[in-house]
């Protein structure tokens, strides 16, 4: 298959028809869906905090420990074609599942755009920098820590 094609499946696969390293290769790196949010019972309203899960690396803005994620986390949500529109309320404005499940294109920053894996970061729409680490919050003090999305 030739070099532009591979790099367009984004635009050729539906979600529900990637492979596993086509939709892994979606997430941007920004972190952001690895932060705590904050959901109001009555409005259903979501507020993004930058009190991030306890295996986030606030300076790779990666899980450090994706493959077992669930023994220590286990009501991380596993994403996935059959769960995305389940999941949409609460994910960032910014994410390329979204994007793509909504039918927009993804941002010129993203990284399968630039080939950079840095680009997220150099565009300022990750959380790299920004997070406060779950342990170091009361639950009853997360309100204290609610942010704007960086877009």
């Amino acid at each position: 298959m030739p070099q532009q094609l591979r790099r367009k499946f984004w635009e050729t696969v539906p979600l529900k028809d990637m492979s596993r390293p086509e939709w892994e290769a979606l997430c941007d790196g920004c972190g952001k869906c690895c932060l705590n949010k904050l959901e109001d019972e009555d409005t259903g309203e979501v507020a993004l905090t930058n009190v991030a899960c306890r295996l986030l690396d606030d300076s790779t803005c990666q899980c450090s420990q994706y493959p077992i994620r669930h023994n220590f986390v286990p009501e991380c949500i596993v994403l996935g074609p059959d769960n995305l529109d389940q999941n949409l309320y609460w994910m960032p404005e910014t994410c390329a599942y979204k994007l793509l499940w909504t039918g927009q294109p993804l941002p010129e920053w993203h990284p399968l755009k630039t080939g950079d894996p840095n680009s997220v970061h150099a565009a300022g729409v990750s959380m790299r920098g920004r997070t406060v680490p779950e342990f170091e919050v009361a639950d009853e003090d997360w309100e204290d820590h609610i942010i704007k999305e960086p877009v």
